[in-house]
């Protein structure tokens, strides 16, 4: 399923983002916000929680029969057609007040995602992506316009965004993380889903972490690819199954697989 067959899709998608949109952006810095700690030691708050329920309303409702994963009320169904939400991804930014956070919002066809939605109604931006159907953004004044990875080739040229040092030293890769950082000509984290897309905007070579949730990357990845790039887990995997994820311009992919493979 591709091109055209897809449009209905992301639209259906697109809308799905308004509404999280909405509720999510009411309850960012609300003096009321309730937060708790699940049993992974994450956060979760109420916002969390009620932008999941409304958007797997509406899939149950506008596309009956299909599965569902989302973050906070686990998996629903076995179609080969699965919708796929974080519905805030960046928790512990949103109830701190940083405006870095997320919808995230995928439809999974055969366990490939092909329709990809982030977005960041605190930074006034989105992305979406649909196979076959190009990647897009719309800016903060309103514009839309179509992304495209970045031309650098050379890893010593390259601005990475790897997130979470200790998320690399508790996978058994710092001194891969240090290295690394030692060859490119810049190293910045962005936190959360903002990297990947940077890094299809082709304002940032290369991105990725450890100790990912197939929720936490499966709308990353249609846009990725649709925006020229590539996505993998850190060892070369294909899809969002893996727990860790790495995005690049394509040219770069194999240097940074190299730069993580282990003795």
């Amino acid at each position: 399923m591709t091109g055209p067959s897809l449009a209905s899709e992301l639209e259906f998608a697109l809308g799905l983002a308004d509404v999280a949109d909405a509720i999510s952006s009411e309850r960012f810095r609300a003096l009321d916000l309730a937060v708790s700690v699940k049993a992974d030691r994450s956060f979760v708050t109420d916002a969390d929680r009620a932008v999941e329920r409304q958007l797997r309303a509406l899939i149950e409702q506008g596309r009956p029969g299909d599965a569902l994963l989302g973050e906070e009320y686990g998996s629903l169904g076995d179609s080969p057609r699965q919708w796929i939400i974080d519905p805030i991804d960046g928790t512990s930014n949103f109830l701190r007040g940083v405006p870095v956070w997320a919808t995230l919002i995928a439809l999974a066809i055969d366990g490939d995602p092909v329709v990809g939605v982030v977005s960041m109604p605190a930074l006034g931006r989105r992305w979406w992506a649909a196979r076959g159907l190009g990647a897009h953004t719309r800016d903060i004044d309103g514009g839309m316009r179509s992304i495209h990875v970045s031309q650098v080739s050379e890893v010593q040229d390259a601005s990475i965004a790897l997130c979470g040092i200790d998320r690399f030293d508790a996978a058994g890769q710092l001194e891969n993380y240090l290295a690394l950082t030692r060859r490119v000509w810049r190293t910045r984290d962005y936190s959360d889903a903002l990297p990947y897309m940077f890094v299809a905007e082709g304002v940032v070579d290369v991105a990725g972490e450890f100790d990912l949730q197939t929720y936490d990357m499966a709308a990353l990845f249609p846009i990725i690819e649709e925006a020229g790039g590539t996505m993998t887990s850190i060892d070369g995997k294909p899809g969002p199954w893996h727990g860790s994820a790495l995005a690049t311009n394509t040219m770069l992919h194999s240097a940074l697989i190299s730069a993580f493979a282990k003795p």
